[in-house]
């Protein structure tokens, strides 16, 4: 009997296999992650980011879970914010990344909780953080309707989870977007991470992800009772914000 099938960009690979090659992709581009990041945004993804936290209005004492930290963007904002008496917790299925994060937190002054797990069986007790932050790992999720009832499981009630990931480009934008990304982008990659093919999957997962209208309903399938979305420049990302009322 032949497994299930998911996409790994474009192509059809087994479910079991995905979140292993995923890992192999960010075990390859963790060295040179943040740099590529503000090349191929323009450092744009910094803007984003900051946007994100400001909707987020994590204060002092509050419990924040950074899903998919990372090298720790967003939870290095977090820290700063809940003070001495909160916490904040970096989970991230790849643990070079994590590593770098955790790393660079600590550098800055900050001792955080950092926890390699798979968003979609996550290691935490029911209703144990006010805010989740996820930022540009949904997309390379193989369930990710498992993982946004994960992520609502372990919210508290009247907890905020935000999404920041890669959306749907304004049509007139899309011709020089995907020259971008499937002629530049790769390119980038060989010259700055000795890996281009890593780089053409990550533009392909974009792709693949849902659309912001279908992702706000997958929030409300998952439980979420106040969904919200919004997108960013022209498109090319949307913060999704999602409430738990129960």
């Amino acid at each position: 009997m032949s497994s299930s099938r998911t996409h790994f960009g474009f192509k059809q690979v087994a479910e079991s296999d995905k979140a292993r090659m995923v890992k192999q992709v960010f075990d390859s581009v963790a060295p040179r992650y943040d740099v590529m990041n503000d090349l191929m945004s323009g450092g744009l993804h910094r803007l984003w980011k900051m946007h994100t936290m400001a909707q987020a209005h994590v204060r002092e004492g509050m419990h924040v879970l950074d899903v998919a930290s990372g090298t720790g963007d967003l939870a290095l904002a977090a820290a700063r914010r809940v003070g001495p008496t909160g916490r904040v917790v970096m989970s991230d299925i790849n643990a070079e990344m994590l590593g770098i994060g955790r790393k660079r937190l600590l550098d800055a002054g900050h001792i955080v909780e950092a926890v390699v797990a798979d968003c979609e069986e996550l290691p935490f007790e029911d209703n144990s953080f006010d805010r989740i932050t996820l930022a540009f790992g949904l997309r390379n999720m193989t369930h990710k309707d498992r993982a946004l009832a994960e992520l609502h499981r372990v919210l508290r009630p009247q907890g905020k989870l935000l999404v920041l990931e890669f959306s749907q480009v304004a049509e007139p934008l899309k011709p020089a977007y995907d020259f971008y990304s499937f002629k530049v982008l790769p390119q980038l990659g060989k010259w700055i991470a000795n890996d281009a093919e890593s780089y053409q999957y990550l533009a392909e997962s974009i792709r693949m992800h849902p659309g912001p209208k279908e992702l706000a309903e997958m929030f409300k399938v998952a439980g979420f009772g106040v969904v919200r979305f919004e997108t960013l420049t022209a498109g090319i990302v949307a913060l999704h914000q999602g409430v738990k009322t129960a």
